[in-house]
């Protein structure tokens, strides 16, 4: 494992990363904020336009674990490098690209391995600490990942509007292509990773706690974007705001969503268990308050917004570490098929939140959230129940 000794040198390669997460976030999210841009450019409907988002989860989820796998006997760190440069490419050729079916055909190509960069950058960072502060430094790194899955949207429509179509993919370029250049310039050369036979790693299927965990997590983002898929218009049609204030709202989100990312990863490292738990529960907090939101000044609308963004965003770290726990033995696969499965959790959430919108108005996403956050907690006191005790105290992890 290769350590640092002073905090100046440990956080080089982590910024690095976390900048690499917050480019393929933005690839993968951002483009909601220049769906219009993108109807009106190629002559398509709204519907069509959605597939760049929904096409982009769904091939997640059917070919993140396979390419772990493929990928995770080669050397990491130019695995990483290969990862940033190939979406860096993928955006620059988006920029130009001359039809809608070349746009959707190059996500695609991002999107194949964006898995296998979240599975290496989260096995990497770990390696970058001693293993008592490994998931502070999951934290510091998927800083990254919150940054760009909240703020992705906001930074793309703005810089369409204020510059053009091309600018907002032409800045996911530079992004990635700036992490690509960090991590071959400050990321210590790693060791060829350990030949984990193939049949090993995917023994790990074998697990039932594994299958309960991947529940948990699906569940879980299936609450957390049954909700945020519609924030925009929860915000303008329950909560009266106009575009700008909105804007500001999800940013006011983001900075909440940075701020428990991080006080996550130091929570979930002293009491793994507890930690798990409450994030369901204080989700649904968050949601009972915004449903009455809508009475309520702008003071405590704030307070909502952070409080909602922080326990969103540290579903994220929580979750991966709840599950990937389970199969020390192969964490890259692990965290393929983490990858792969609260992609389809986001799916999965955005499609019920809009039919009880359809059924129940737009406050209908509170009520999908909340559905789901009572199918993961019941996961969660599955596992710990029936299989935490044990295992927990075998692997000397605090409870």
């Amino acid at each position: 494992m290769v350590q640092f000794s002073s905090a100046k040198k440990t956080m080089n390669p982590i910024f690095f990363i976390a900048l690499g997460l917050f480019g393929v976030y933005t690839i993968e999210f951002g483009v909601v904020g220049i769906l219009p841009a993108i109807i009106e450019r190629y002559s398509i409907s709204t519907s069509q336009a959605g597939m760049l988002v929904g096409a982009f989860a769904i091939v997640i989820a059917l070919f993140g674990p396979f390419m772990v796998l493929l990928l995770s006997k080669l050397n990491r760190k130019n695995v990483l490098m290969t990862c940033l440069f190939i979406f860096a490419g993928s955006s620059l050729l988006s920029a130009f690209a001359p039809n809608f079916y070349v746009l959707l055909a190059l996500r695609m190509i991002p999107a194949l391995f964006h898995p296998v960069y979240f599975s290496l950058a989260f096995v990497t960072a770990i390696s970058l600490y001693p293993k008592e502060k490994a998931t502070q430094a999951s934290a510091k790194a998927f800083v990254g990942t919150s940054m760009g899955m909240v703020l992705g949207i906001p930074i793309t429509t703005y810089i369409e509007h204020q510059f053009s179509f091309e600018a907002a993919f032409l800045f996911c370029t530079l992004v990635n292509i700036a992490a690509g250049i960090g991590i071959a310039i400050m990321l210590p050369k790693t060791p060829k990773a350990e030949k984990i036979t193939y049949g090993k790693q995917l023994g790990i299927l074998r697990k039932i706690p594994l299958w309960i965990n991947i529940g948990a997590a699906t569940f879980i983002f299936a609450a957390m974007f049954s909700v945020y898929s519609y924030s925009a218009e929860y915000l303008e049609q329950v909560m009266g705001m106009n575009g700008e204030t909105v804007s500001v709202m999800l940013v006011i989100f983001g900075i909440g969503g940075v701020a428990g990312n991080l006080l996550a990863g130091k929570l979930i490292g002293i009491h793994m268990a507890r930690t798990t738990v409450l994030q369901p529960i204080v989700l649904a907090l968050s949601y009972f308050l915004l449903s009455l939101g809508e009475t309520a000044s702008i003071v405590p609308i704030i307070l909502i917004m952070v409080l909602w963004g922080a326990v969103h965003t540290s579903g994220l770290i929580i979750t991966q570490i709840w599950l990937t726990s389970e199969a020390p033995e192969a964490p890259e696969f692990a965290t393929g098929l983490y990858i792969s499965f609260i992609n389809l959790g986001v799916f999965i959430g955005s499609a019920a939140g809009g039919m009880f919108i359809d059924f129940l108005g737009v406050k209908g996403t509170i009520w999908s959230g909340l559905l789901f956050i009572v199918l993961a907690l019941a996961c969660i006191v599955i596992k710990i129940v029936f299989f935490n005790s044990k295992g927990m105290k075998e692997k000397g992890i605090s409870q």
